[in-house]
Order: structure tokens, then C-alpha cells, then sequence
């Protein structure tokens, strides 16, 4: 069994910051491809950021110079920085991660609401 569970999510006001963090756990060999992707209300899940097992990193351009993603490949960790948060940030974020087990899975996690209102 794998989990990926998010933290950090929560209200905060335009030109605030929040830290989400994404930790995965149960029975992993390997996990590559780390991501955060977001569902606002009416709007279809768009990919936020990816971060390979290398490092490597891809934004999209809505959040390019404001958001940062890292991981922590021992912790099995990854984050997402959101700076500079506008109210069209607002979005149920979701952690999604590529994981070997016998064959690689992709898994997600249950989603963390970020509200971005003054």
C-alpha cells in the first residue's frame, strides 16, 4: 500500500505565501516524477509543477517566478513554495508522484484547499 499525504494547505490573503508539503510512505523501491497539479472551481486539473528524481524542474507559466517546487529524495518528500499568491490561485492542490513498486504506479494524493481572499 503507498500514500501520498499533503500538508499546508489553508487561507491566506493576495501577495501571501504557503508551503505545501507531500510525503510518500508504504511500500516504495523507487519513486521518480514528482508533481503538484490544482483544481480550481469550473476549471479542469491543470499540472502546477513537475520536479524529476534528478531535479529538474517545470513551472507553468501561471506560476512561473512565484511558486518554487523542491523534493527531498531520502524523505520521499516533495514541496511546493507559493509566494506572491493571487486570488486565482485558489485551487484544490493535489501531490502526484510516479512510485516502482513491481512496475511504476502513479499516485495522488486527497488534495489540500488553498484560498486566496482578502
Amino acid at each position: 500500500q503507498v500514500q501520498l499525504v499533503e500538508s499546508g494547505g489553508g487561507s491566506v490573503q493576495p501577495g501571501g505565501s504557503l508551503r505545501l508539503s507531500c510525503a510518500a510512505s508504504g511500500s516504495i523501491f523507487l519513486v521518480g516524477g514528482m508533481g503538484w497539479y490544482r483544481r480550481a472551481p469550473g476549471k479542469e486539473r491543470e499540472l502546477v509543477a513537475s520536479i524529476t528524481s534528478g531535479g529538474t524542474t517545470n513551472y507553468a507559466d501561471s506560476v512561473k517566478g512565484r511558486f518554487t517546487i523542491s523534493r527531498d529524495n531520502a524523505k520521499k518528500m516533495v514541496y511546493l513554495q507559493m509566494n506572491s499568491l493571487k486570488p486565482e490561485d485558489t485551487a484544490v492542490y493535489y501531490c502526484n508522484a510516479a512510485i516502482f513498486r513491481t512496475r511504476w504506479y502513479d499516485y495522488w494524493g486527497q488534495g489540500t484547499q488553498v484560498t486566496v481572499s482578502s
